[in-house]
């Protein structure tokens, strides 16, 4: 008996760590609203955050500049479509396009102001886009597949 209940004891505790990993992995992201940074090609990007209808429809709009080494992190409830312009910019911008999976799925490197009315990243699924100063991309040898990471702090 004792064999028995020892098994059963270890079938639970199996149990138990699956179902905590599961969640974790199906949670990775934490709370979006906690990030940070981002951690993409080797580098620490301190981000605000645009979680909003409202403040991803402003962005970065009628802004003057973006300091490097910060950027804007876009973050929509779905995978899907997002395209970008640059209407009302005053300064140019890196855009990086961001899976679910944390990888680049689409980049356009310095984008213009008077690129508008130009859409960026039509055709390509994606949960977050991270808008940074312009030439990072190329500074960093950022490329389609790289991966990217959020630092809660």
């Amino acid at each position: 008996m004792k064999k028995n209940n020892f098994s059963q004891y270890n079938s639970f505790v199996i149990l138990i760590v699956f179902v905590v990993a599961l969640f974790l992995l199906l949670n990775n992201t934490g709370d979006l609203k906690n990030i940070k940074q981002v951690r993409i090609s080797g580098e620490e990007i301190q981000v605000e955050l645009a979680l909003t209808q409202e403040e991803r429809l402003q962005g970065l709009s009628n802004r003057t500049n973006l300091n490097p080494g910060s950027g804007m992190l876009f973050i929509f409830e779905q995978s899907g479509e997002h395209p970008f312009w640059m209407k009302e910019m005053n300064f140019p911008l890196d855009m990086i396009w961001i899976n679910e999976n944390m990888k680049v799925v689409y980049i356009k490197n310095n984008a213009q102001p008077n690129d508008y009315p130009q859409i960026y990243g039509k055709g390509y699924d994606a949960k977050y886009v991270l808008e940074v100063v312009a030439d990072f991309i190329e500074q960093h040898n950022l490329k389609i597949g790289d991966s990217v990471r959020f630092i809660y702090r």
